[in-house]
């Protein structure tokens, strides 16, 4: 079974994160963020991966340091996960409807980081800045290591579009991380 985990504790934040990649959706996370929270759990079971994850954040000062180093400790663990990326997919992309929203999604675990998001999220669902999807994004996508394109086709309610994000990020995870050979998927015979 690929399984990683990682404690990350700095000044802002107190991480302690595990994961199986081939879970079955289980998740048990809280941040204290609580939109946060759900859209986790939605990545979780829709990746169907296993994720148990505690935070405790600076949130007297706002949840920018719990949502992105959250993303950096996902990240970490998905790429100490995949290992030498034998047999993975590597590629893969989603769009998701979300009621009047659509969000795709693709992704390329070929061991070099870059987000491609051109969209602007603003506003707050509860107390959560949207801002911070894009931050979350960020995060991930350098530390797991992978090409990440997200946009919005359609915007619309804010909750539904974060939703159709994640959704659209844990299929693209499923599909890219699932063994489909026993090659490394890459013509220079590795990935980084």
């Amino acid at each position: 079974m690929r399984t990683a985990q990682t404690r990350r504790t700095t000044k802002e934040t107190d991480i302690a994160l595990s994961l199986a990649l081939d879970g079955s959706g289980r998740a048990q996370i809280s941040t204290g963020v609580g939109f946060f929270d759900h859209m986790l759990e939605l990545l979780a079971v829709h990746s169907r991966m296993d994720v148990t994850l505690t935070c405790k954040g600076d949130l007297q000062v706002d949840a920018h340091h719990t949502v992105e180093d959250v993303g950096i400790a996902l990240g970490d663990c998905v790429k100490a996960a995949l290992g030498d990326k034998r047999g993975i997919a590597r590629f893969a992309d989603r769009l998701v409807p979300m009621d009047e929203v659509a969000s795709q999604v693709a992704v390329d675990f070929s061991g070099r980081p870059c987000l491609i998001f051109e969209d602007t999220l603003s506003g707050n669902v509860g107390n959560f800045d949207m801002e911070l999807v894009e931050e979350f994004l960020r995060a991930f996508s350098t530390h797991a290591g992978c090409n990440l394109y997200a946009h919005i086709l359609r915007p619309g309610n804010r909750h539904h579009m974060a939703e159709a994000l994640f959704k659209a990020l844990a299929l693209c995870i499923r599909d890219a991380v699932a063994i489909v050979s026993d090659g490394v998927p890459s013509s220079k015979g590795m990935l980084e």
